[in-house]
C-alpha cells in the first residue's frame, strides 16, 4: 500500500493536468488580450495615415477650389471695373446735361430780346433818316438827336451792338456788298459808304450792314 501511494504521488492525477493545462491556456489567452489591447492604445495614439491615392484626391480638390477662388476673384474685379466706369459715364452724362442746360439758360437770357429787337430796327432806320432830313439848327434836329442818344443807351444795354464799318475791309459774316464803285480814294475791297448799319445781339448778327465796297485794283489818285 505505501508503494501504490508513492506512485500515485509521483504521477498527478487527470485532474490535476486538466487544470494546469486551463490554467496556462487562460494565462496564454490573458497574454494575447493585453497584447492587443497595447495594439489598440498605439493605433489610436498614432495619427491615421493616408494612403497615396487619398493624397492624390485632397491635392486635386484644394487645386480646384484655388481655381474657383481666383476665377471669383476675376469676376469681382470686372464686375468692379464695370460699376465703375457705369459711375464715371454717369458723372459725365449730368456734368454734360448741366452744362448744356446751362448753355441754354444763357441763349434764352441772351436772345430773348431778338425777335423784339428785330422788329425795332426799321424804327430806329425812320429816326435815323429823320435826323438827316432834319436842319441842323432846328429844335426838332435837337430832339432827334437826343432820342437818338438814349435809344442808343437802351440799345447798348440790352446788348445790341451797330455795325457801322465805313472805312473797314469787308466782310461777309457782317456785311452785305449792294455794288462795287470805283474810288481811288479807298483802299481796295473796303467799305466806301453804309447804306444801312448792321446790327449784332450778344455776338449774334441781327442784320448785315448794307455797304458799297471799293473795286479791286482801283488805282490811288
Amino acid at each position: 500500500m505505501p508503494e501504490q501511494n508513492a506512485g500515485n504521488d509521483a504521477n498527478p492525477s487527470e485532474d490535476e493536468q486538466s487544470a494546469a493545462t486551463e490554467d496556462a491556456a487562460s494565462k496564454t489567452a490573458e497574454s494575447e488580450q493585453d497584447e492587443q489591447d497595447e495594439q489598440a492604445v498605439a493605433a489610436e495614439a498614432e495619427p491615421p495615415q493616408a494612403s497615396d491615392g487619398d493624397g492624390a484626391d485632397g491635392d486635386e480638390a484644394e487645386e480646384k477650389s484655388l481655381e474657383t477662388l481666383i476665377e471669383a476673384v476675376a469676376t469681382l474685379e470686372q464686375d468692379l471695373a464695370d460699376a465703375r466706369d457705369q459711375v464715371l459715364r454717369a458723372r459725365a452724362e449730368e456734368e454734360n446735361t448741366r452744362r448744356r442746360t446751362a448753355r441754354e439758360a444763357e441763349n434764352a437770357r441772351k436772345f430773348a430780346l431778338e425777335k423784339f429787337a428785330t422788329e425795332l430796327l426799321p424804327v430806329i432806320d425812320n429816326f435815323e433818316r429823320a435826323v438827316e432830313a432834319a436842319d441842323d439848327d432846328s429844335a426838332v434836329r435837337e430832339g432827334l438827336d437826343l432820342s437818338m442818344k438814349l435809344l442808343a443807351g437802351v440799345l447798348e444795354k440790352a446788348g445790341i451792338e451797330v455795325v457801322d464799318p465805313i472805312g473797314e475791309p469787308f466782310d461777309p459774316t457782317y456785311h452785305e456788298a449792294i455794288a462795287t464803285v470805283d474810288n481811288p480814294d479807298a483802299e481796295p475791297g473796303s467799305v466806301t459808304e453804309v447804306i444801312q448799319k448792321g446790327y449784332v445781339l450778344s455776338g449774334r448778327l441781327l442784320r448785315a450792314a448794307m455797304v458799297l465796297v471799293a473795286k479791286r485794283g482801283a488805282e490811288k489818285g
